[in-house]
Formats: C-alpha cells, structure tokens, sequence
C-alpha cells in the first residue's frame, strides 16, 4: 500500500472509477464493513505502506483495488502467510472469488492457499519437482504430500 487514504489505495491503477464501483469492490474483498468503522471512514490515512492497518486488512485493500482493475491474469505472492486463521479465511473467500474466469499465479509456502488450484507445481532447488492437483499430489506422496501432512497433521 501507499501512504494516502484507503479509497486512494483502493482506486490506484483505476482513478477513473465510480464510488460505487470501488464500495462494490470493497465489498467483495470483505473489508467494506471494516473501513466504515474507521474515523474518516475511505478517506482514513493509512500510512506509508499501510503501518496503520494489520496485515490482513492490507491484503483486503489490496485485493479491492484488483477487482476494480479487473486484470486476466493475476500474480499472488504469498497472499495468505502472517495472517492469523479468521483473517486467513476472510482473505482466501475473496481470492477465490477474484480468481474466478482469470488465469492466476499464486506462490505459497501454505498449503491452504494453493489446495484448491486447478494444477499445482512444487519447486525444489529452482526445479519442478511435483505437478498435479492437490488430489493427485497426495495420492502421489512426494513432497507435497509430506509438506501438506505436516501443515495440517493429518
């Protein structure tokens, strides 16, 4: 994020915008009801790269400003880590929203974030080592599988 207020963050890239656009794209990343609660409400500051929001309300923010951009392809970046779970489910509903009818990337070291994928690939040491669903990958019981039993302990 950038230093500004949230609508300013929230319209980046797409100035040209209505109000209701951007509250619709707020809604659907599920922080909407959060900014209405703040001071100033879309017109609160939020700091250089966002200090006066956590985490999980940043990526909300920045997950608004992509469904108003509304771009083909989207590239995620560890999206989900440092979220705690409730944040974490808040964040994965959007996504998975967002995603839909685009081609998506999404590097992750949590495996929630990827599961749902329609094809995953496993690099180890700068390789693909592993490619499949997380179906296959588990039937499979390489790395990801191992990894997967980990995270979850199942």
């Amino acid at each position: 994020l950038f230093a500004g207020s949230v609508r300013d963050n929230i319209l980046y890239g797409s100035p040209e915008k209505l109000e209701e656009e951007m509250i619709l794209a707020a809604k659907r990343a599920n922080i909407h009801e959060f900014v209405m609660t703040l001071p100033n409400g879309y017109d609160t500051e939020v700091g250089e790269r966002g200090v006066k929001l956590s985490g999980g309300q940043k990526q909300r923010i920045s997950i608004a400003r992509a469904f108003l951009k509304n771009p083909p392809i989207l590239i995620l970046d560890e999206a989900t880590s440092a979220l705690d779970n409730m944040t974490e489910m808040q964040v994965q509903a959007a996504l998975s929203e967002l995603s839909v009818g685009r081609t998506t990337i999404v590097v992750a070291h949590r495996l929630s974030t990827v599961k749902n994928a329609d094809e995953i690939l496993v690099v180890t040491g700068g390789k693909i080592t592993e490619r499949g669903s997380h179906e296959q990958l588990i039937k499979n019981g390489g790395l990801y599988a191992e990894l997967y039993r980990y995270q979850f302990k199942e």
